[in-house]
């Protein structure tokens, strides 16, 4: 399944149709026409960049965005060899017939994801976060800091990076607390987990509830919470939680009994619109998006090159007639599979009260 995304320069001699990336590559097709170049090249560049400012700062000198991964093609005239042409590349080619030139980017899959921090209702101009963008350009030279791009010499598409989910889903965290009340050397025992450790964006997250009250006091609620936490590395250390999901149940435990269920959760974007700062999946265009993968740190990739980190923690509490609280986080997973592609949040975090 593909789709194709097209942008068109100012003066019409520049047109980018491209098909969507994958995790691996993004290729695509320009269309060139030769009368407008004035003996200029055509050149064609894929970035990945993370905002941390907004426009307005921009027009004032200041600059709120780092180049964190960058590659160049020549376009036109055509210099050296090029890969062999996808089927999309070659039907592109045939609409754009002699003016139609193909480009490829292979992308390092230790590069972070297309990840943004949702903007309250009143902002406007770009998000902060990290996004991957293809831009078509006509100048003398590929990157002459002295050279003057005319504004109309340019088309850009902002395309969207994602990650697969691991072949091999764990199994589930589990995480458990004892806690005895004041006077009282009895105590109330609370067991959480989950079935898996990955669950794609809609699932229904299974929270498995133990509870082995010895006490004479009464277990009135049970309160499970969500908790996105993120991080923004590159221009500062900012760590901050916000909860994504807060939900209450009315079960009630009596003294000197136990209970055992499952109750199911589902964080969603869509109840969460309002909370500015919210780490949330990149976007294309006017779609909709999701909470934000968490971030997979393999072997060898740098840190401080991701931009933003995420990851969730589920916080189970347990309200008892007295007013007290007990309660114990245990890490969650969740995954999103949308157009045959997937994009992976195994979810990790340690147990903490």
């Amino acid at each position: 399944l593909c789709r194709i995304y097209k942008k068109t320069s100012g003066n019409g001699s520049v047109r980018t149709p491209s098909d969507i990336i994958t995790v691996r590559h993004t290729d695509g097709v320009i269309k060139v026409d030769p009368a407008e170049l004035e003996g200029r090249k055509v050149w064609v560049y894929l970035a990945c960049s993370f905002r941390y400012g907004s426009d307005d700062l921009d027009l004032i000198g200041m600059n709120y965005r780092k180049d964190i991964w960058i590659k160049r093609q020549q376009i036109y005239p055509v210099d050296g060899t090029k890969p062999a042409n996808t089927p999309m590349q070659e039907a592109l080619l045939k609409k754009c017939e002699d003016q139609g030139h193909a480009f490829t980017f292979n992308i390092d899959n230790n590069l972070p994801c297309s990840v943004g921090l949702q903007p309250a209702p009143e902002d406007v101009g770009k998000a902060c976060g990290v996004d991957y963008e293809v831009k078509a350009y006509i100048a003398n030279e590929a990157d002459d800091p002295d050279e003057k791009i005319n504004k109309k010499d340019t088309c850009r598409l902002i395309i969207r990076k994602i990650q697969f989910a691991p072949g091999t889903i764990p199994a589930g965290p589990q995480a458990d607390i004892s806690k005895n009340f004041m006077m009282s050397d009895k105590l109330v025992h609370l067991e959480a987990s989950i079935e898996k450790e990955l669950y794609f964006h809609g699932d229904q997250i299974p929270v498995k509830v133990k509870i082995n009250n010895e006490t004479t006091k009464v277990v009135k609620k049970i309160k499970i919470t969500v908790d996105q936490t993120t991080e923004v590395l590159l221009y500062q250390t900012d760590k901050y939680t916000k909860t994504v999901l807060n939900e209450e149940f009315a079960e009630e435990v009596k003294g000197e009994s136990t209970m055992e269920k499952t109750f199911m959760v589902v964080p969603l974007l869509s109840n969460n619109k309002e909370k500015r700062g919210l780490a949330v999946d990149g976007r294309l265009k006017d779609e909709d998006t999701n909470l934000a993968s968490t971030t997979l740190m393999r072997p060898g990739m740098d840190k401080g090159m991701q931009g933003i980190l995420v990851s969730y923690k589920i916080k189970v509490n347990l309200l008892v007639s007295s007013g007290g609280l007990l309660g114990d986080l245990t890490p969650w997973g969740q995954n999103d599979h949308k157009n045959g592609e997937q994009k992976s949040q195994n979810h990790t975090g340690g147990p903490s009260e």
